[in-house]
């Protein structure tokens, strides 16, 4: 009756998943993206370049080893972004043909071009040829992404004024560069850019950045970016920013001025779904362009699924992954467990951060009662061997039973030892599991019995004295 079973509008993570287990299910399915999108955002202008950017910037700046080699120490003098293009096109050229290859084996059509709803079950696909091609189906997901939102006062010319997509784009390596926003984004590549040497400046109209991560962690994150020379402005909004012929000029409400070779914007993200005609499938999308689903990541249209960064929070490849497996699964009748709350947040700046559970703060408005731990990579020999002497590991626990409530980790490997964690939570264990199992030596991962020794202490001491 149909052409597809499933069909899925977008190849990004969401969009890969969500096809490759409806194909494992026996479905017949296809996806539609453009030819020079495969992978989606995630892998041609968004995570995937981002975080080879990062490892090429801690590479050739040699930042990692100046605690071993001195504060000189550099992998090479003068780099351009030639050097750094060239480890972000072979990441992705690898990583795209490992998609072309997984859909392949899967037998999942590539339809190339962009779709728009006709009707419920069907689309029309403009492959650029000048006619549209009608594909019907019997189920859908949405997983069209995001691009970054771009304030219609600014006159971006992807040069002088960029976003964050179009920041590895960039002809030269900036002198000097105004990030306006403090999110995520904007702090991941304001520390790449510090790291090449380029003097930045972030402007946030909030009073501190990344409101939602441990503060500890992000005062240690303000000190080392402050090391690197980065100034921020906090409670400050951008009224303007003036295109000159050598660089461009910022204008703060406030009446400060910044001049800077280059102003990147990272003002969130708008869903892709302005080109998807959804009133045709009966479907609508708020102003910032995201479509509302149920807990199976159902739309309002019964057929129709939505999943990834178009249904907004949390917005994370991580995440979005399991939405698109989730959501094929219910879409094929098949039955799935929810994917549980305890979510991992990795954060790439340098140094990088991720935690898992509760922040001190969120713990002390809810009157929780918690012990800290906390072990500093400079006590272990692993921190000594790599030349990391900031990192740090917190563990917040409950006195009372000994079950974590959250883990914060800060410096080198945060985004892979915090996953320890995470399994011990998910578990249900408690700091005594820590206590007692047996680390590989010498490892960053030794942290995590440092902390909760440094923490059973703790609640020792109190126990004793309060009976």
């Amino acid at each position: 009756m149909y052409d597809y079973d499933l069909l899925v509008l977008g190849s990004g993570p969401s969009g890969q998943k969500a096809a490759v287990a409806a194909a494992k299910l026996g479905r017949r399915v296809a996806i539609v993206d453009r030819r020079d999108m495969l992978g989606g955002v995630c892998i041609n202008t968004g995570t995937v370049p981002s975080k080879t950017l990062r490892e090429a910037v801690l590479y050739l700046t040699g930042l990692s080893q100046r605690d071993l080699y001195g504060s000189s120490y550099r992998v090479k003098e003068d780099i351009t972004v030639a050097d750094l293009a060239a480890r972000t096109e072979h990441v992705i050229s690898r990583q795209t043909d490992v998609i072309r290859n997984q859909l392949a084996r899967n037998r999942i059509a590539m339809i190339t071009g962009t779709g728009r709803f006709a009707d419920p079950h069907a689309v029309w696909v403009d492959a650029g040829s000048g006619r549209e091609n009608r594909v019907t189906f019997d189920k859908a997901v949405i997983a069209a992404g995001t691009r970054p939102a771009r304030p219609d006062s600014v006159d971006f010319d992807d040069r002088t004024i960029v976003d964050s997509d179009g920041v590895i784009n960039l002809q030269a390596v900036p002198r000097s560069m105004v990030v306006v926003g403090a999110g995520v984004i904007g702090m991941e590549y304001a520390s790449m850019f510090a790291a090449l040497g380029t003097k930045v400046t972030v402007v946030e109209r909030r009073e501190r950045m990344l409101d939602f991560c441990d503060e500890e962690i992000v005062e240690s994150l303000k000190y080392h970016l402050r090391d690197l020379s980065v100034t921020f402005r906090f409670g400050e909004e951008v009224a303007s920013v003036e295109k000159h012929r050598t660089a461009a000029l910022c204008v703060l409400r406030s009446g400060k001025k910044i001049v800077a070779d280059t102003v990147m914007y990272s003002a969130g993200r708008q869903g892709q779904t302005d080109d998807l005609a959804l009133e045709a499938a009966g479907l609508t999308a708020d102003h910032r362009g995201r479509i509302q689903v149920d807990t199976h990541y159902r739309t309002s249209v019964e057929n129709i699924y939505a999943v990834g960064d178009v249904i907004g929070f949390p917005a994370l490849a991580s995440t979005s992954m399991e939405q698109g497996r989730l959501a094929a699964q219910h879409a094929c009748g098949e039955p799935a467990r929810a994917m549980p709350d305890l979510q991992p947040i990795g954060i790439y700046t340098i140094p990088e951060i991720s935690f898992v559970g509760k922040t001190e703060d969120e713990l002390t408005d809810s009157s929780t009662p918690f012990e800290v731990g906390i072990a500093r990579y400079r006590e272990l020999a692993r921190g000594q061997i790599v030349g990391d002497s900031y990192g740090m590991l917190k563990l917040l626990v409950s006195p009372g039973d000994g079950r974590l409530l959250g883990v914060h980790v800060f410096g080198t490997g945060a985004t892979e030892i915090i996953h320890i964690g995470q399994a011990v939570m998910g578990c249900g264990g408690t700091v005594d599991y820590l206590l007692d199992a047996v680390f590989n030596y010498p490892t960053l991962a030794e942290a995590y019995k440092v902390a909760a020794l440094d923490a059973a202490n703790k609640i020792r001491n109190i126990t004793r004295i309060d009976g």
